[in-house]
């Protein structure tokens, strides 16, 4: 019989829950220094997932050799959504409260993905006036999201000043948005068959008067951060993402389109009033951190110029079909997308008949992104790890679905 006091050690492992000092922890990727020169020792830096920069609950574990980022990996999961979960146990006309929670900066779009999948399901024609008061609320909240974006990413950047006028003009979006919806954050307005309610008396005064100091505003958003000398040295020609390798990560939204990909849900695959609307989708070139933020920046102005062919020719009408007051859709499987102000946001519904789904899929742009940012950050300065996040403008709401 073998002496119990004799124990096998695994090789790397000194005890259980203990590592050998030679041997990273698990889960954290290392780039070899090299044994035959003179070489300094590599530093893994833990970011977040409290860190300010980080955008959300984001984790970096981030090896650096000096002040050079060598690798980085994305750790994703503090946020523990459990939507698609959720959605199972949700009728079909609550779970667009669900998604307000996922991009919860920009939650009208979500809404009405999932609203489209059930009207393509039950086969509900949604009235026409219905359709623009989407797009009307769809086109308001993506500039209130694309504000908040780009006063962050000044931030990224070192730059204060211009956070405080974008939040300004993104208040007076959510005094819009809150007298339509009657909320200002989790509106929950987008519902199968329509909108909860018709537009509020006098509302139209006050978005006329909202676009036509807009174009002003930002003009003067863009003198103050993009024109800035310092600013465009830190984003021109930095995490460049080339068509091809946004193909390879699925990338969509303004970071497909900074790579110069012309395609935008809204164009390909229209919806809503989107069809009836003369507007343009901006484009880039390169690719970086700079062709980001002028699509971005360009989305904003074409966003105001749709707002106002929407309150101009809002036809008349119902702004909700007549659906049952509880849905059941026939047994089956839908995809309906949109186009969110973060790119592609995806409804995959598979019903049996019941009166919740058998199984949802949330497809949440952000999570592509963020594997992008795994790619682009090696080579770059610490300081330019959290410009480059912010150039993609990701949503950990949606990320942890």
């Amino acid at each position: 019989m073998s002496d119990p006091r004799t124990t096998v050690t695994t090789p790397g492992l000194l005890a259980e829950g203990t590592h050998d000092p030679g041997t990273p922890p698990a889960g954290i990727k290392r780039a070899p220094t090299g044994v035959d020169h003179l070489a300094t020792e590599h530093l893994v830096i833990n970011m977040g997932p409290q860190h300010p920069s980080t955008h959300g609950v984001l984790r970096l574990l981030i090896e650096v050799d000096g002040e050079e980022v060598v690798t980085v990996e994305v750790s994703v999961g503090y946020l523990h959504r459990g939507i698609e979960k959720l959605a199972e146990h949700r009728r079909f006309n609550a779970i667009g409260t669900l998604m307000d929670r996922g991009d919860y900066v920009s939650g009208i779009h979500g809404e009405t993905a999932v609203a489209l999948a059930v009207e393509r399901l039950m086969e509900i024609e949604v009235p026409r006036k219905a359709q623009w008061l989407r797009s009307l609320a769809a086109e308001l909240n993506r500039i209130a999201s694309h504000l908040v974006w780009f006063g962050t990413f000044g931030l990224d950047t070192g730059g204060m000043g211009q956070f405080l006028y974008a939040m300004r003009d993104r208040e007076a979006i959510l005094d819009i948005l809150e007298a339509i919806t009657g909320q200002r954050m989790m509106f929950n307005y987008a519902r199968p068959g329509g909108v909860v309610a018709d537009l509020p008396v006098g509302i139209d005064e006050k978005i006329r008067a909202f676009c036509d100091t807009f174009d002003t505003y930002l003009d003067e958003h863009h003198a103050l951060l993009g024109g800035n000398e310092i600013f465009q040295g830190r984003v021109k020609g930095i995490g460049i993402i080339d068509a091809e390798k946004a193909f390879a990560f699925g990338l969509t939204g303004a970071n497909l389109r900074g790579a110069g990909v012309d395609f935008d849900v809204r164009k390909k695959r229209p919806y809503d009033a989107y069809p009836e609307l003369d507007w343009e989708v901006p484009l880039g070139s390169a690719g970086d951190a700079w062709d980001r933020y002028m699509v971005r920046m360009g989305e904003m102005r074409q966003s105001a110029r749709m707002i106002r062919q929407l309150i101009d020719g809002i036809p008349e009408g119902e702004h909700t079909a007549k659906v049952p007051k509880v849905l059941r859709p026939p047994a089956g499987e839908i995809y309906a997308c949109v186009e969110s102000s973060r790119g592609e946001t995806g409804i995959h519904l598979v019903t049996d008949g019941g009166d919740t789904p058998y199984r949802m899929h949330y497809r949440a742009p952000s999570i592509f992104a963020l594997q992008a940012v795994e790619d682009i950050v090696p080579g770059h300065l610490i300081a330019d790890t959290v410009m480059m996040v912010g150039s993609t403008d990701v949503m950990l709401g949606e990320t942890d679905r």
